[in-house]
């Protein structure tokens, strides 16, 4: 592992993030008009009579940790594009750079941007409707990690799909994380589905960490048991996706990266 490998990726990439505008409106655009309708639409559900008095704290902050899931996939995915796009694949990896170097690149590079979106939504928020999406007190950063982990697996999924079929699926980048999103329980509790879908969300690892969050933010219990069953399901998603994307690479690498190009 060559630090100066990892840390030259990293800035190629920041400074490609300063000079678009559509890595700017990911970043900024998109979600502050989330928080602005979400949080709109919570006020008017408790003017109108809502009984839950604590539903603009429990959407919003829904909205804002589903951004980490969110944001974690999106660089490794879309960094993966970018080199399609620029057809600098074969390029990269023609020099000493190794695979596990250029994911150690975007990994840190996602969780940088993450910071960035997290801070710019926390206040965003705060401003707005004095909301304070930190509410769970120190429990935020396990839930962090664990959000940060499923963003993570289902990144290196969705770049192994690229890897193997191409450009043509590359939809997935931003469309293939929200496959979770109705089994997650972002804005309501997993009870409310169906029998099949609640069986399907256990073995979700975001269905537990939003199921705890709303357990801290409605009564102040522990979500002992939510965190550690998110733990180890992540834990074994990541490692079978990790594989899953090395040996798709390396099939790939085989046959020829500039056949993807």
């Amino acid at each position: 592992m060559k630090w100066h490998r990892v840390v030259a990726v990293m800035v190629r990439h920041v400074y490609n993030f300063g000079h678009s505008w559509d890595k700017i409106a990911d970043a900024f655009y998109w979600p502050a008009i989330d928080i602005l309708l979400w949080g709109l639409t919570s006020r008017y559900m408790v003017e109108q009579g809502g009984t839950l008095p604590s539903v603009v704290v429990i959407l919003l902050s829904g909205l804002v940790y589903w951004q980490i899931v969110w944001r974690s996939q999106y660089e490794i995915t879309t960094n993966l594009l970018e080199e399609l796009w620029s057809h600098n694949l074969v390029n990269l990896f023609a020099t000493p750079l190794k695979l596990r170097e250029w994911l150690v690149s975007v990994l840190a590079l996602g969780m940088l941007k993450m910071g960035v979106t997290l801070g710019f939504a926390s206040l965003l928020a705060w401003g707005l409707y004095a909301v304070n999406i930190y509410a769970t007190g120190w429990w935020f950063v396990p839930l962090l990690g664990l959000l940060i982990m499923t963003g993570w697996w289902v990144g290196f999924i969705v770049s192994g799909l690229i890897i193997r079929f191409g450009t043509r699926i590359q939809t997935l980048a931003w469309a293939g994380v929200y496959i979770l999103a109705p089994f997650s329980g972002i804005f309501y509790p997993i009870s409310v589905l169906p029998e099949w879908a609640q069986t399907v969300a256990a073995v979700i690892p975001t269905s537990h960490v939003f199921e705890g969050m709303r357990a801290i933010l409605l009564g102040g219990s522990w979500p002992m048991k939510e965190v550690g069953v998110s733990l180890g399901l992540n834990v074994v998603y990541l490692l079978l996706s990790m594989w899953w994307f090395g040996w798709l690479f390396n099939q790939r690498k085989e046959r020829g990266l500039a056949q993807l190009e």
